[in-house]
């Protein structure tokens, strides 16, 4: 058993040799066809053992911790491992700008060491600057707006005393100048106590205070020869109205209530009134109102009085009754409208705003010979406020009328329903008749108007009246209603 091998293990033995050795074989026949090729580096192969070592030593060292929990050799010596600190890409990038301003610093210290070196000549940069954010330091703008702040007052300050100088009367430069020292010197020395402020420099006869004082007290000479512009008289301001804004467009219009909504807001009205006058009562603050005592509720209301002496209670309840009635009839009284009050409305009534525009109206009559109906025409155009004319030429009576909307509508209802043109009739051409008729020609709006108060034109021939017309701006009324008129005699 000790010295002899087991039969099964040589032939495994046999064949391992026998592999090592084809193994070598194959590596010499590859490095003698790459040692006949020139370029080719000849290295050795390496062997399964070589490369098995090689791989071992590459691998990391094992990690060996004491009972301690730190870090030993093999040898069980404590060892110090080198620990990675990780940094910033920013850090990285800051050290290489660092060694590279260093390095260009050098590089120009070499330049300027040569002979033709010109030192005008600006040397550019290797590399462009980087855009970075310039940040303002602290209180710089701060510092720009006070000193802003002192240019505008210094101005104002100026202002004012140039004001004061004018309401003193000092109208002396070197008067003014006087403030100019003082205010340099309040500006050095702020807390310094002046012999004399710039706003009694105006005023004050001297270079300070204890010169007047010394002046009043040990001179005897009286204070108002020692001040200037300081009198008995007392400014009152000017009363100035309150800002207010102007209006914003046009006012809104009025809600039109219907008037089921007309009813019911009274009666809210009636209501809050009836509601703050009981109020008032139950505070004591207005006696209750008597009962109103008829005829018909007597014996409701007054009740055992009645009974006791009924003629006295009756003149109670008549009285009662006409004292109402005088007081509601003066109530009446009151608001009843007088005579030129009443003459008043009605002319607001039919005077009409014709400022934005004048609503005019133009009417061919047939025939006005009838003065009934010729009064009728003139005076309503005066009661209704209306200006325009009145031109008579044969069967072409033309009639203008200018004014407001609701004036032109009452006298268009007289024009075409109330005057019965119809009743007249005209002489025709031989024995032939006609009916008197009136025609609405033309009706619009004017920018202003072109008549006064209505008068009557006669005019015999056509030439006239359109003259008359033409005077006035206006000859296309004349056209049209006399072109019209030709028209339907040419169709008669």
């Amino acid at each position: 058993l000790g010295g002899s091998v087991p039969p099964a293990v040589v032939p495994v033995a046999a064949a391992v040799a026998d592999s090592r050795n084809r193994i070598a074989e194959l590596t010499a026949q590859i490095q003698a066809k790459l040692g006949s090729r020139p370029g080719f580096l000849q290295q050795p192969v390496a062997t399964p053992t070589a490369a098995a070592a090689a791989a071992a030593a590459t691998r990391p060292t094992p990690l060996i911790l004491n009972a301690e929990g730190r870090t030993v050799d093999s040898t069980g010596r404590e060892i110090q491992l080198a620990h990675h600190t990780p940094t910033l890409k920013a850090n990285i990038r800051a050290q290489k700008r660092e060694q590279f301003k260093i390095h260009q610093e050098k590089v120009i210290e070499d330049v300027s060491e040569l002979n033709f070196f010109d030192q005008r000549v600006g040397a550019k940069p290797v590399q462009r600057g980087r855009r970075a954010f310039r940040f303002h330091e602290k209180g710089k703008y701060e510092q720009l707006a006070q000193r802003l702040r002192t240019r505008a007052k210094l101005e104002r300050l100026q202002q004012e005393i140039a004001q004061a100088a004018k309401k003193t009367g000092i109208s002396s430069a070197t008067k003014i100048a006087l403030m100019v020292p003082a205010a340099r010197q309040a500006k050095e020395g702020k807390d310094e106590i002046p012999d004399v402020e710039w706003w009694d420099t105006f005023i004050i006869k001297g270079e300070s205070y204890d010169s007047v004082i010394d002046a009043v007290v040990t001179g005897g000479e009286p204070l108002e020869n020692l001040l200037e512009g300081v009198t008995n008289l007392v400014e009152h301001p000017i009363q100035m109205k309150a800002p207010t804004l102007p209006p914003r467009g046009p006012a809104p219009l009025p809600v039109f209530l219907t008037q089921k909504e007309r009813k019911k807001l009274r009666r809210q009205n009636r209501r809050e009134a009836w509601k703050e006058k009981q109020e008032k009562i139950r505070l004591g603050l207005e006696p209750p109102p008597e009962p109103k005592v008829r005829m018909s509720n007597l014996m409701r209301v007054l009740g055992s009085q009645q009974v006791q002496d009924p003629t006295k209670v009756e003149a109670h309840v008549r009285e009662q009754m006409a004292k109402r009635q005088k007081a509601h009839e003066e109530a009446n009284a009151s608001r009843k409208l007088t005579t030129e009050q009443r003459r008043d409305k009605k002319l607001r009534k039919l005077k009409e705003d014709t400022t934005r525009g004048v609503h005019v109206s133009v009417y061919r009559v047939l025939s006005l010979t009838n003065p009934a109906k010729k009064f009728k025409v003139e005076m309503n155009a005066k009661q209704l406020f209306l200006t325009g004319c009145v031109v008579l030429y044969r069967n072409v009576n033309l009639v203008v009328v200018e004014g407001g909307p609701r004036q032109q509508s009452k006298y268009r209802r007289l024009m075409l329903s109330r005057i019965k043109w119809s009743e007249d009739t005209i002489q025709g051409e031989g024995e032939k008749t006609e009916k008197n008729q009136c025609q609405l020609v033309w009706e619009g709006t004017v920018k202003s108007r072109s008549f006064g108060e209505l008068k009557f034109k006669v005019c015999p021939t056509e030439s006239l009246a359109r003259e008359h017309f033409r005077k006035h701006g206006v000859e296309h009324y004349w056209d049209l209603a006399y072109s019209s008129t030709l028209l339907e005699l040419a169709d008669a």
